[in-house]
């Protein structure tokens, strides 16, 4: 506080943007104006928090300063436009207004994990919320999910039928207090309530629903529990036979599950946890964190994750979790028990039976999750947005991350709970465009002045409950930012949900639908972080997307420049016998590789046991129901089949992942000599990177391991001379590395340091996933960029 006040009173309007609505702010913004001497009043409403104080010059400067720099830990402050308005002498305190409506430019922040405030009460025997699964505060709980509309008040949250209590009446009233204004605040006698259920919907008689739950849990039964933005399915991860008979019911035999416990400590021995990684685990967002395994973690959390080097690990994300492990471990008082390592851990994962949307309501998860649990852990509070686990990993080999993201070396492979719907600034505002991103990893984002708000994942599109999702988030997306799209984007394949979606609704709105070649897309998502313009170059490599040749493409070179590009070049197509189905089944691909390079008769003996190897083989010498490729997921998939890796894939990137695990346990290898060559670039078409030849010398290796660590290093070597050369030719010095198949951290990291080697700049995906959950981004970009060129 300034040592001379300035007798002179004026007064000034604050606009506050940014993530400031459910965060404690305006209750941070009554404690500093009353600190220093102020008055005058703030109120949340469409744009963000409106303020208008009164004091000296130099006491309102300190105030402006304390805004943006000791704002709440949960709040964003984007901007603090000052206005000089008349000073109003009636004026003798500083208070709390109720919110006022107008245009909507602001944002509901985030879900939080539990406060230390809150978790110290929890665990608390003398705390009137001791052992209250749905304590929080200011500083902490539910938002995104519970949220219907702006601006962010009790009465448009699923908490509006709960009816404030005395006590907490005036905790949400009292200045002092880190609950004041807090709209999801409840205690016991208040608040939500929680019940054990048959899977049949029929109340369990239990004295303590979270007790019998734990019990049951112990004695190796599927608990299924609803969460903050949907249900998880869960059990013990020491039990086997638990953990078997949860993948067998979900029909997911081999797909990694994500692991739940207390603290960090209690990987100890169990995995490799970085000082970032814990940071990241730690965080309010509560992301699953993938990390290394240790020797002891499968021996551990049996057929949690089998076959692969890392284990995605969680930490409590909402106080009914930790309650989980606080009665496992007795209920001790206090929070210094969470120091220790404990043995419960729990796998945790996403209540979305086959391939459906995540369970997000009571009646929900007794009509789909009935042959699934053995008994539902379920409460009456209303889940308004399904919300998914965020899922990230942290790479060391990435630049640091702006300020404001979620820190160094992250990198999103899901982006949900946790950090939606927080904004990514824009290099420039624009018409409001939704984009509806692809087929796989749906997800949407709305490009609004210049910000980017991507939806919360929603998953693959096969079937109709997930297509009723997808159109579910687009309304909401639109509600919550109170925003009309002047355009609406989508993928150029005509035959996807999200596209035919698209199209409908850019009629019902009379405005433009743009189509986005699929890599070009992912390219412009890169463009979209980064806030790149003018022409750069990029790697695309994925499973699939249709190419403007109508053929499915997915190892593409582009020139990219806003809402043109151009094809440089591509790999060399492999064909898919069978279709769709050889990306599902590797062995197919190998038999593909095998008859390219002219040893059908390798490939009859090899897969004799497959019952289809002769149709395969016909398909192949006919070229029926053999569309080419030139997908860098469908050479992962030969060198897996080629290697004994993965000849049949229960779930996407099954092989790249396990080929990727076997290089890494190798070790460092070398380029194998004449391992590709590229074909240059004709007058009137694309160079061509061929892989033959690294097949070929795959096809008779026995170790395994050796071949994935040959295969990584040699696609990395030709990759990096690939798009060198490029650069040479163009003299464009900028590369954006994008798709699905840059999830893969030894690709990732090995092109970026070769590519760095030769003096170019690597920008990829860091704030949405590099695969196709990032899509949207890049679809709202290139619309954007679509509608300034026709603009006069």
């Amino acid at each position: 506080m300034p040592s001379v006040v300035d007798p002179i009173r004026v007064a000034r309007r604050l606009r506050v943007r940014g993530v400031v609505q459910g965060v404690g702010f305006r209750p941070f913004v009554y404690r500093s104006a009353h600190r220093l001497g102020l008055v005058g009043w703030v109120r949340n409403d469409g744009g963000g928090v409106e303020i208008e104080v009164e004091g000296s010059a130099a006491l309102l400067d300190a105030f402006t300063q304390c805004l943006a720099g000791e704002a709440p830990p949960l709040a964003r402050v984007d901007s603090i436009e000052p206005e000089v308005i008349a000073p109003d002498d009636a004026r003798r305190d500083f208070t709390i207004l109720p919110s006022a409506g107008g245009a909507v430019a602001t944002a509901i922040g985030p879900d939080a994990g539990v406060c230390a405030a809150c978790l110290a009460e929890l665990f608390d025997p003398a705390d009137r919320r001791w052992r209250y699964p749905f304590i929080n505060c200011t500083h902490c709980g539910p938002r995104y999910t519970l949220t219907r509309r702006l601006p962010y008040d009790r009465a448009s949250t699923s908490m509006a039928g709960f009816e404030l209590c005395a006590d907490c009446a005036a905790e949400y009233r009292q200045p002092g207090d880190r609950r004041f204004h807090a709209e999801p605040n409840a205690c016991p006698a208040c608040g939500p309530r929680l019940g054990l259920y048959e899977p049949h919907g029929l109340p369990v008689p239990a004295g303590d629903p979270l007790a019998d739950a734990v019990r049951r849990l112990q004695l190796g039964e599927i608990v299924a529990i609803k969460g903050l933005g949907g249900f998880h399915l869960a059990c013990d991860a020491g039990n086997a036979q638990a953990v078997a008979r949860l993948r067998q019911r979900k029909r997911r035999p081999d797909q990694p599950l994500a692991l739940m416990v207390a603290s960090a400590a209690s990987l100890a021995g169990r995995a490799r946890l970085t000082a970032p990684e814990q940071a990241a685990l730690e965080s309010a967002a509560r992301p699953i964190v993938l990390v290394g395994k240790l020797p002891g973690c499968d021996a551990a959390f049996p057929g949690v994750a089998p076959g692969l080097d890392e284990i995605g690990v969680m930490l409590p994300a909402t106080p009914l979790h930790y309650l989980l492990f606080h009665e496992a471990a007795g209920r001790p008082a206090g929070t210094a028990w969470l120091a220790a390592a404990q043995p419960l851990a729990l796998v945790m994962t996403s209540a979305n039976p086959h391939g459906e949307p995540l369970v997000q309501c009571n009646d929900e998860a007794v009509a789909r999750l009935a042959d699934i649990a053995d008994v539902l852990l379920m409460h009456d509070r209303d889940i308004v947005v399904r919300c998914d686990d965020s899922v990230l990993r942290l790479r060391s080999d990435l630049p640091a991350a702006p300020a404001g993201t979620p820190g160094a070396g992250v990198q999103f492979l899901r982006r949900a709970r946790g950090f939606t719907p927080l904004a990514l600034p824009l290099d420039a505002g624009g018409p409001a465009v939704l984009a509806f991103g692809a087929h796989f990893k749906a997800t949407l984002c709305l490009a609004r002045g210049a910000e980017a708000f991507l939806s919360q994942h929603i998953g693959g599109l096969d079937n109709p409950a997930a297509c009723a999702a997808l159109d579910e988030a687009a309304s909401h997306l639109q509600a919550i930012l109170a925003t009309r799209p002047a355009a609406v984007a989508h993928d150029a394949h005509p035959d996807y949900y999200s596209t035919r979606a698209a199209v409908a609704l850019a009629a019902a709105l009379d405005v433009p639908a743009i189509a986005v070649q699929h890599h070009h897309a992912h390219l412009a998502a890169v463009c979209a972080e980064h806030r790149l313009r003018g022409p750069l170059l990029g790697l695309a490599a994925d499973g699939t997307g249709l190419g403007t040749d109508g053929l499915p493409w997915g190892g593409e070179l582009l020139y990219v420049d806003g809402a043109d590009f151009r094809r440089l070049g591509h790999l060399s197509p492999l064909p898919l016998p069978g279709g769709d189905r050889a990306a599902r089944e590797p062995w197919r691909m190998a038999c593909a590789a095998l008859h390219a390079l002219g040893r059908a008769d390798a490939a009859a003996r090899r897969y004799a046991a497959r019952p289809h190897v002769g149709q395969v083989q016909a398909m192949l010498v006919r070229g029926t129901r053999c569309p080419s490729s030139t997908s860098l997921g469908r050479w992962f998939d030969a060198a897996a089949g080629l290697l004994g890796v993965c000849d049949v894939m229960t779930f996407e990137g099954q092989a790249a992942m396990r080929l990727e695990t076997l290089a890494r346990r190798f070790g460092a290898s070398q380029p194998l000599s004449g391992g590709y060559h590229i074909d240059p670039r004709p007058p009137a078409g694309p160079s061509v990177l061929s892989l033959l030849p690294l097949l070929r010398q795959l096809a008779d290796e026995a170790d395994a391991a050796r071949g994935a660590a040959h295969f990584h290093a040699t696609l990395i070597d030709g990759l990096a001379h690939w798009i060198g050369d490029a650069a040479d030719a163009t003299g464009v010095r900028r590369v954006a590395l994008s798709g699905g198949c840059l999830h893969n951290r030894l690709l990732a990291a090995g092109l970026r340091k070769r590519l760095a080697g030769r003096g170019l700049a690597v920008f990829e995906a860091r704030q949405v996933p590099p695969g196709d959950g990032g899509i949207a981004l890049g679809q709202a970009w290139v619309a954007r960029a679509e509608l300034r060129r026709g603009m006069p």
